[in-house]
């Protein structure tokens, strides 16, 4: 079976790029009460850092329904743009530590150390150069203008005027194009170039997108939708406009790619797997693991971590294997999962989506023993659109903060009656949808108290050890009474525990990409097909798959450390909703939080 667990990235993912540092520590100076200020004059500070982010990103405006900036697509791939950002971050860092942080309020000062956190990263990451190697089939401008375009993303397509700043977005497309051969043409006389099994994966994209016929194009969907309030005058105008848009700029452009890739970058990509294998790698892949795990972990201690976690969830695969009454080995119980008809039922998608309906119904009646507060914002279970389905993971789409978007949990069915029911669809809807990414990120971004750039903030290592922490949950939900379930959970689980082993010996320990692939399918019930996918991807986003494991861990850390410390006084509703109030954040300004409410609640 295919593992579907999410890749969940805020707008864009920046490639490599965002660097991390640890918040500094601070003095243990306590000032006399009158001395703690609320600060108007930080919090300015911080809006008038969002209002400049929205228009030097204009994507990560568009993808949190800030719709100022929907005609601008800037061209990220030159030397200026990442200078502009190198002044940009640099300026309102050193506008931040102006502020004395131990005369702020707490709520302040934990602002203070996640923005600074924040910026401090994104100067470090500049430094990197993965810029050389701007997308691949995981990080894609070119697949994610797909998903803005084909009218059922996060661009909007309701007035005229949105229809119009669409057509004004792409046309910057192909300098973007042109900049990003450019980079790519750097790399590769660098030798900082992308393996080959990834261009591989990569150049289909792109063909894809070439369509002789533009109405057969997934970028004439807007049109086929066309409110009916338009005037036939602005309906021809846009029809015809779309149809040039596509046929002269968009699939153009997508051919240039395509062929660039497969002629010219193709024959010099490597053969090599993990990050290393670049010059520079080595210090590119240990600053990943800082940004994606908000730690100073060594990638040596994260990967001993990861046989530990598989040793013990191996244990607990082979308890329910026994309970089943299974007498073959483990590899033999995964192949009978995989492929006794019994875990195949559907018919059609219909049938896998209201699957996961059910699941939701389940766990609803649970839902107010583990949380206080529960989002406002609407929630749907749709499939996967087609254009992208074969290479996507299920995953969560935020809504936006208005309510105009719900909240999406897209599952991927290439073929309902091979879809399996021992894939974990209990955790997984657990980890992507209720409660995991729908909670945390429609109460984070529903949080009006917050600035706004902590009410849009996404540290992997939080939301996804969030989500993470969900499946673990199963049973307090009402879920995982069915062994077979159970052994899918498990399966989710131990697939983050690989990660660790398997990210770190690709990047980090000479281990090749078949070796990993290898390594996935003899410690859990996974395909060729989905663990391949499953290693590529760790090949593309190096250090990404840290995060899960990673942030859950340490959430269940200080759940157990507030269990003793607190006793009777401990409630894990109570211990949830602080979790999930300040949106967001590195691990370690997270534990300073939860410390200062767990002594509360001893007051």
């Amino acid at each position: 079976m295919k593992k579907t667990t999410s890749l969940l990235l805020v707008a864009l993912w920046l490639p490599a790029g965002l660097a991390v540092a640890q918040a500094q520590p601070t003095k243990k100076t306590t000032p006399p009460k009158t001395a703690v200020t609320a600060s108007a004059p930080l919090a300015a500070l911080f809006d008038d850092y969002w209002e400049a982010r929205g228009k030097l990103f204009p994507l990560g405006a568009t993808s949190q329904g800030d719709n100022r900036y929907n005609d601008q697509l800037p061209n990220d791939q030159t030397r200026a743009f990442r200078q502009q950002q190198q002044r940009f971050y640099q300026q309102y860092l050193t506008s931040l530590q102006k502020f004395n942080r131990a005369r702020l309020s707490a709520d302040d000062q934990v602002s203070y150390d996640i923005f600074e956190y924040e910026m401090q990263s994104r100067l470090n990451g500049l430094k990197q150069n993965t810029w050389m190697m701007p997308f691949a089939q995981f990080y894609s401008l070119p697949n994610t203008l797909g998903q803005l375009g084909a009218g059922t993303g996060a661009q909007p397509f309701k007035t005229v005027q949105d229809y119009d700043n669409w057509l004004a977005r792409v046309s910057k497309f192909p300098v973007w194009a042109d900049s990003a051969i450019a980079n790519f043409r750097q790399g590769m006389r660098a030798a900082v170039v992308l393996p080959r099994v990834l261009v591989l994966k990569t150049i289909p994209q792109l063909q894809a997108q070439v369509t002789a016929d533009a109405t057969q194009s997934l970028f004439y969907g807007p049109i086929t939708r066309m409110p009916a309030s338009f005037s036939e005058a602005d309906k021809a105008r846009l029809t015809e406009a779309y149809k040039q848009a596509i046929g002269t700029q968009l699939v153009p452009t997508y051919r240039k790619l395509a062929e660039f890739m497969q002629a010219e970058y193709l024959p010099q990509a490597r053969t090599s797997t993990g990050l290393d294998a670049v010059p520079g790698g080595a210090d590119m892949y240990r600053y990943n693991v800082r940004l994606m795990t908000t730690t100073d972990r060594a990638p040596e201690a994260i990967y001993q971590t990861g046989l530990s976690e598989v040793k013990r969830i191996r244990a607990e695969m082979e308890a329910v294997k026994t309970q089943v009454g299974f007498e073959g080995d483990l590899p033999a119980f995964f192949t009978f999962l995989n492929t006794d008809p019994r875990f195949t039922p559907y018919k059609t998608p219909e049938d896998v989506l209201n699957a996961f309906r059910m699941i939701q119904a389940k766990i609803a009646p649970n839902l107010p023993k583990l949380f206080g507060r529960t989002p406002k914002s609407q929630f749907e279970i749709r499939q996967t659109e087609a254009f992208r389905a074969a290479t996507a993971s299920a995953e969560y789409n935020r809504g936006t903060p208005d309510g105009s978007r719900p909240g999406i949990f897209y599952v991927p069915i290439l073929d309902a009656t091979t879809f399996n029911t021992t894939s974990g669809m209990e955790s997984l809807f657990a980890h992507e949808a209720i409660p995991g990414h729908h909670y945390q990120l429609s109460l984070q971004q529903e949080n009006t108290s917050l600035p706004k750039f902590r009410r849009f903030a996404s540290y992997p290592a939080f939301s996804e050890g969030w989500a993470l922490y969900c499946e673990s949950l199963g049973p307090e939900l009402g879920l995982y009474n069915d062994p077979y379930q159970k052994i899918g959970a498990l399966g989710d689980e131990i697939h983050r525990a690989i990660r660790l082993v398997v990210d770190v010996g690709m990047h980090a320990k000479n281990m090749s990409r078949e070796e990993a692939i290898k390594y996935m399918m003899a410690n859990e019930p996974i395909s060729e097909q989905g663990a391949t996918a499953e290693i590529e991807r760790y090949m593309a986003i190096p250090g990404q798959a840290l995060a899960y494991k990673t942030g859950a861990l340490k959430l269940r850390e200080l759940r157990a450390r507030y269990e003793k410390q607190l006793g009777t006084r401990f409630s894990l509703r109570a211990f949830h909703d602080e979790v999930l109030a300040g949106g967001s954040m590195p691990l370690a300004v997270l534990e300073r939080k939860l410390d200062a409410w767990a002594a509360r609640q001893l007051k």
